[in-house]
């Protein structure tokens, strides 16, 4: 794509400064900042294809609404690069989700145009009627609130509690802006998906609507009489009440969502029609640019590329054959469901992400993707454990903790195998805060009936899938993290049973320095780069995988404890406080064996601050943390 000639993106540093222009100025201004959001998303990479569709929803709504003093809640954030733009961030856009520059989602210490902060699906509608309901006077007056919302997180349960929560009462002033285009990372599912379908498609409604519409809308008086017979229309056209109008929302659309002059003119319209009502727009992920547009799944965050030819730039990781974790997960579900008809594959709206995608096309009677909805995923899964099948559910670790409950209450307590494969545990990098799977093992560690492995390569991954796969011991969690560089030979080797709650010597000096490095998961290479350069120096340490954090391998404990060590430095991808380190203190502490003559001097925990954890790439993050290979050796030799 040929770079175009700028006129007004440089001049719009604030919502104040887009409503100086013209509405038929608008449409050239999206022209450019779409190109903008390309060429910097495409050498600093980030969600593209989302931001690219919501460009016209950005721009009318900052036109037609007073933001800040409105508030706009964006649902997740995957949309809001035009927003960060618009509110004066465009010279910043550079150090999008770099360490130290600004995030990939809305965040409230950001900007005052960040009316909350996103990174989980589904959480708008709530918060906006929060905003809403905080900010009215006693006069019953207060700003507007706009929430928008994609198509794929209103499939999330939180929507529909905020859509009964906020229609119950009609002097909630709230506008949802549904961005419809069908897509969240991977296609859609579900009934919700079929129901805006026949909305959008029903070309004699959407006829007789328009028409309807342009004869009556110059006659105030008569717009809520134009609404009713709208609303008989959607029945008898659509053979179904409107899913919204049963909240009690006021429904309109669907609209063009990237024709920014008839958004500006329905907004303006329904700014000021009091109550809850829903804006049903239909827009395209990737609007705009070609490649995006007609691959969306891969265009939803495709790294780095060119923007010329739409050719993207494969990672040293990714690029060469490498397999990652999520690659290998995926390869090793196949394989075992083709040996054990009982496996089936669960996942909530990630199945290229977590590679379950590779079930789905080899056994899609044996794959279930459930939308964004991740405590139905597990309780769904305890189900077809109840009936005999052996679920893998794959999640991501930072959207796991929505599904806490549902994992105690329906599948540890009844011990079903349930198989919980927990992707993107720990540090994950650029997407920050609200991804980070830190808190998974300090989450989970103290319910009963489960068993949690952190495997710390792509071959311990796969043995530790083979032996949950038997379904005899009740709940497994499974976590690993994103990313990863293993050859596609490992998919080769033989699958190998692993002895429960036992953990593994990596090395063992007879010649120890006195200080034991205990580490579990796959941040077990930064323990092993520190021992090996350790060694170089002429220093021996110890090193043992601990592999499962429930339950511990205490006879590794105690040998740990019977050597005498000075020291055990714990090491963790996941919060410090009451993680394994903790686990591995408490059991030395309960048993006698911490300090004295007969155990270990200290125990030194490594893992995240208590603090959440800002975005930037996963090896600067692990350095600010103290867990890469250069800190830990760092910490061994203070220990010496």
């Amino acid at each position: 794509m040929t770079a175009k000639a700028i006129k007004y993106l440089d001049q719009i540093n604030s919502p104040a400064d887009l409503r100086k222009l013209s509405v038929n100025e608008l449409p050239a201004y999206c022209a450019e900042l779409r190109d903008f959001i390309i060429r910097e998303v495409s050498a600093n990479p980030g969600h593209l294809g989302a931001s690219l569709g919501a460009v016209e929803l950005a721009v009318a709504i900052h036109y037609v609404y007073d933001t800040p003093d409105d508030k706009l809640v964006w649902d997740v954030g995957h949309q809001a690069y035009a927003h960060k733009i618009v509110t004066g961030r465009r010279d910043l856009f550079h150090t999008n989700r770099k360490l130290g520059g600004i995030s990939g989602f809305p965040k409230m210490s950001e900007s005052e145009y960040d009316a909350f902060g996103g990174g989980h699906s589904s959480t708008s509608i709530s918060a906006a009627l929060g905003l809403s309901r905080a900010l009215r006077g006693a006069d019953g007056a207060g700003p507007k609130c706009v929430a928008v919302i994609g198509d794929g997180a209103m499939t999330g349960g939180l929507a529909f509690e905020g859509l009964n929560n906020a229609g119950a009462d009609p002097d909630n002033d709230l506008l949802v802006v549904l961005n419809d285009n069908r897509i969240s990372i991977d296609p859609n599912v579900g009934a919700l998906k079929e129901a805006l379908l026949d909305i959008s498609t029903s070309q004699h409604y959407n006829r007789f609507k328009d028409s309807t519409w342009n004869a009556l809308n110059r006659v105030p008086r008569l717009r809520r009489m134009i609404q009713k017979v709208l609303n008989g229309a959607k029945s008898f056209f659509l053979h179904q009440s409107n899913l919204f109008e049963s909240f009690n929302f006021r429904y309109f659309g669907p609209v063009d969502g990237n024709d920014v002059v008839a958004l500006v003119k329905a907004l303006r319209d329904l700014r000021t029609l009091p109550g809850p009502k829903i804006l049903h727009a239909l827009t395209v992920k990737g609007k705009g640019y070609g490649p995006a547009e007609q691959d969306q799944t891969e265009w939803h965050a495709p790294g780095r590329f060119d923007p010329e030819t739409g050719k993207r730039l494969a990672s040293s990781a990714t690029g060469n054959g490498m397999l990652r974790f999520q690659d290998v997960f995926g390869h090793t579900l196949v394989q075992l469901a083709e040996a054990d008809p009982r496996i089936v594959g669960i996942t909530p709206a990630m199945p290229t992400g977590c590679s379950m995608n590779l079930l789905m096309e080899r056994m899609p009677e044996r794959a279930y993707d459930v939308g964004i909805a991740e405590g139905h995923a597990v309780t769904f899964a305890a189900g077809l454990a109840a009936g005999g099948k052996v679920p893998f559910c794959n999640i991501y670790s930072s959207f796991m903790q929505r599904a806490v409950d549902n994992i105690i209450h329906d599948a540890a307590i009844q011990e079903l195998p349930v198989v919980l494969c927990l992707d993107r545990a720990g540090l994950v990098g650029e997407d920050g805060a609200t991804h980070h799977g830190a808190f998974d093992l300090t989450l989970l560690r103290g319910v009963p009936n489960l068993t949690i492995a952190a495997p710390m390569d792509a071959t311990e991954l796969r043995n530790v899938m083979y032996t949950a796969s038997e379904g005899r011991d009740g709940m497994w969690v499974i976590r690993y993290p994103r990313g990863g560089a293993f050859p596609e030979q490992v998919l080769g080797e033989p699958l190998l049973k692993v002895e429960i709650g036992r953990g593994r010597i990596l090395s063992e000096p007879e010649d120890s320095c006195g200080v034991a490095v205990v580490s579990i998961g796959a941040i077990g290479t930064e323990a092993h780069a520190a021992v090996a350069a350790l060694a170089g120096e002429g220093i021996a340490v110890a090193h043992y995988d601990l592999r499962f954090a429930k339950p511990l391998d205490t006879a590794m404990l105690d040998r740990i404890a019977s050597r005498g060590y000075r020291a055990v430095v714990t090491i963790e991808d996941g919060v410090i406080a009451g993680g394994v380190g903790s686990a591995v203190l408490e059991y030395y502490s309960d048993n006698g064996l911490l300090g004295g003559d007969c155990g270990v001097g200290r125990v030194v925990r490594l893992g995240l601050p208590d603090r959440f954890v800002e975005h930037g790439a996963v090896g600067q993050l692990r350095a600010l943390c103290g867990i890469d290979a250069e800190s830990i050796a760092r910490q061994v030799k203070s220990l010496l």
